[in-house]
């Protein structure tokens, strides 16, 4: 008799599979904006269509989706500067368009400065227009040293854990993003490379971080060698101190990206800082440096 009952049940749950379609309809193109301004540098900002979900991306896509002869400026409420477009390939014949300061107009040249507000404004070729604020804050949240030790539970000797000595100033409302270099590479910012002062407020404390990752590489996040560097490295930290809005377009954004692919992740909405429904946001910058040679 229990047998009959199981069958009664495998059929009752067998019946309320339902195959589900999803039809998904293609959206219309917004405006991507990657932007940012450091303390002592010139800004930068990077202009492409979004991609719809479902697309398959080929470097020929990527290249074609950058939005090219648009006006944009970058204001600090004294000198009003003209970006002008500029184009880079690199090694692998991937050309990137992004739009900075004119060299051969040095008087209109921005250059980030401590505690001052920026405004970008944009407009593209079909008329839209799309604007922005940030601030590049005074350096407040600091870095005092690094420090390095074995990687434990390693294999491979020669693998290292990262630390870091810092100093936060009394009163919340501190935010940072931090970046690595290792060698002659470019910066890369760690996986979860925001934070805020709810826990530290006020305090000095040391704290292991991860070394930077590149987010379009192949290999998985869990390899043996994540966030660790070697023996024998000069790794560079990064230490910026943002604005709020910077702080939570990139808190969300890589949220949105460690849940990619999770069926039972929560959805997130990435909050981004440009007018006019564009994606993306407009970052300052507080940087400062801080450099380590690790002895082989």
């Amino acid at each position: 008799m229990k047998y009959f009952g199981l069958i009664i049940l495998l059929f009752i749950f067998s019946a309320c599979e339902k195959t589900i379609q999803l039809n998904v309809n293609n959206q219309p193109a917004k405006l991507v904006v990657d932007a940012s301004i450091e303390s002592n540098n010139t800004p930068v900002v990077a202009l492409s269509s979004s991609l719809n979900y479902f697309s398959s991306i080929t470097k020929q896509q990527l290249s074609g989706s950058f939005v090219h002869n648009a006006v944009v400026t970058i204001s600090d409420g004294t000198t009003t500067s003209t970006l002008k477009e500029y184009s880079y390939t690199d090694t692998s014949g991937y050309t990137f368009y992004y739009y900075s300061v004119d060299s051969t107009n040095p008087s209109t040249i921005i250059t980030g400065e401590f505690g001052r507000q920026y405004a970008l404004n944009i407009t593209t070729a079909d008329g839209s227009k799309y604007s922005a604020s940030t601030t590049i804050p005074l350096l407040s949240k600091k870095c005092d040293s690094l420090w390095w030790q074995k990687a434990p539970l390693a294999d491979d000797t020669a693998l290292c854990t990262m630390f870091g000595k810092f100093a936060d100033p009394p009163g919340l409302g501190n935010y940072i993003r931090y970046f690595t270099k290792t060698n002659s590479e470019r910066f890369l910012p760690g996986l979860n490379s925001v934070f805020d002062d709810q826990v530290v407020d006020g305090k000095t404390y040391s704290v292991q971080f991860d070394m930077g990752w590149d987010k379009n590489s192949i290999e998985k996040v869990s390899s043996d060698n994540y966030g660790l560097a070697r023996r024998g490295d000069t790794v560079t930290l990064k230490f910026c101190n943002i604005d709020k809005a910077s702080y939570t377009f990139w808190n969300t954004w890589e949220f949105s990206y460690q849940s990619y692919g999770n069926p039972f992740s929560s959805p997130v909405k990435v909050i981004g800082n440009i007018s006019n429904g564009a994606l993306g946001a407009f970052s300052g910058y507080a940087a400062q440096y801080q450099t380590i040679i690790i002895p082989k």
